[in-house]
């Protein structure tokens, strides 16, 4: 890697786009500090750093925008948005026909759909906005008001919500310009800076929490991110052959090749969605805790005290199921918009030993099932890492106890392999010197 980097800075072209996104980086870190007006910061702070759901769903939005939702800047939603409006639209292409042939239509078809993307975004940054300040209010103390906002605040209201939607499509505008003039997928990247420059003051707290906790921490987290590392470069080769075509007094196709399947198809889009479905069951369980009816108060009181602490087994048990449910999920609708039997088809490739169409496609999927399963059940270790975390380092609960959160871990491995797999492609593609010098 470091090699790599070496050699694209010795090379003008390369040596630019690399300075550009650092650039563009920049800019971005400078924007997370400008403060949208009338939050109580201290307050938001202290429910960030607390147990529970709602603690540890604040603390993943705070890592994916560097701390700009703890300060509570312009960019306290960062690009989050745009990666929901993505997800709906790739839920959505397999059910509605018209997208489904859409994005049959090569570059075209995807240009539409990302634009449709763009405009999604727009309303999702508002929703977030109103979703994530009321979950902020309702965190805090009775009656108290942690954001100046609603009915009472017009004027405040209407600055914020134009403030944090502003925020949100500036940090997608510089991700696109590190794309098309930088160096990677600048989302991916906006996303890595943010989580990487929390690590410094995680690492300072754990530090002067205790010592020994922090080395404890640094060993396993070196453990956890070689694992990862090993699962999202795992894949299976699945063997391609295509059918050789005479032409005249030319021969095409008769090629051999494969189709790399991967362990771990979906990334960290499973932890985001089971993340927050954990909140459900606490929020459910404060309005049941205040009925007159014994059973209910009491169901309701066991749903707080399991989801809201967020310290117990039986949260994480739950918490592992629903990532292991939702990869299963999210890679089979990956698997169905790819249409992989269909392209074999249609270009003359085949899986030896297996019918083209139907029996192809059956193939593939129990494949992907099997291998998914490894993959679904490492991905649901990860998310309770904390919860075994928290019993080694004493005094610091499931969230103060990483120093970056899981979800963090497999952004930052993914964008650093993907990264660096590009620069390398870069290089191979200038020092490449073929048959003719």
């Amino acid at each position: 890697m470091f090699r790599s980097l070496a050699q694209s800075l010795r090379l003008p072209d390369l040596r630019r786009r690399i300075l550009y996104t650092l650039a563009i980086l920049a800019i971005y870190r400078l924007a997370a500090q400008i403060p949208v007006p009338g939050a109580d910061r201290v307050a938001i702070s202290q429910i960030l750093d607390g147990p529970g759901a709602v603690g540890r769903l604040g603390s993943f939005l705070n890592m994916m925008t560097g701390g700009a939702l703890e300060n509570f800047s312009v960019m306290a939603m960062g690009v989050y948005p745009y990666i929901t409006a993505s997800i709906i639209m790739q839920l959505m292409t397999p059910l509605i026909p018209a997208l489904e042939e859409l994005s049959k239509e090569g570059e075209s078809g995807r240009n539409k759909i990302n634009q449709w993307t763009y405009w999604m975004t727009i309303p999702l940054c508002i929703a977030q906005a109103f979703a994530q300040i009321a979950l902020l209010n309702s965190s805090g103390s009775v009656g108290q008001q942690i954001i100046e906002f609603g009915p009472n605040y017009p004027l405040n209201t209407v600055t914020v919500l134009m403030a944090l939607t502003a925020g949100s499509m500036f940090a997608l505008w510089l991700g696109e310009r590190i794309t098309e003039e930088g160096l990677g997928n600048g989302v991916s990247i906006i996303i890595f800076i943010s989580i990487a420059a929390q690590i410094p003051t995680n690492l300072l707290n754990l530090g002067q929490a205790n010592v020994l906790s922090l080395v404890v921490v640094a060993l396993f987290t070196i453990a956890i991110v070689y694992a990862i590392v090993v699962i999202q470069e795992g894949h299976r080769r699945i063997p391609v052959q295509y059918g050789r075509q005479v032409r005249g007094q030319k021969v095409y196709g008769g090629q051999s090749t494969f189709i790399p399947m991967r362990v771990n198809s979906t990334g960290m889009i499973p932890l985001i969605f089971a993340s927050s479905l954990m909140i459900f069951p606490g929020v459910i369980g404060s309005l049941m805790a205040n009925s007159s009816n014994s059973t209910v108060s009491g169901v309701g009181i066991t749903l707080q005290n399991t989801f809201i602490s967020g310290t117990d087994w039986v949260y994480f048990l739950v918490y592992f199921i629903l990532v292991v449910a939702f990869t299963y999920f999210y890679a089979d609708v990956i698997f169905r918009q790819q249409s992989l039997h269909e392209t074999l088809q249609r270009n003359g490739g085949f899986v030896p030993g297996i019918r083209p169409g139907q029996r192809t496609e059956t193939y593939l999927t129990f494949v992907l099932h099997r291998i998914t399963l490894f993959g679904a059940v490492f991905l649901g270790l990860v998310a309770i890492v904390p919860y075994f975390m928290q019993f080694l380092t004493p005094g610091l609960n499931a969230t103060q106890s990483m120093i970056v959160d899981s979800a963090g871990l497999l952004i930052v491995v993914g964008v650093v392999a993907d990264t660096i797999k590009q620069l390398q492609a870069q290089l191979l593609m200038r020092n490449y010197e073929g048959f003719i010098k």
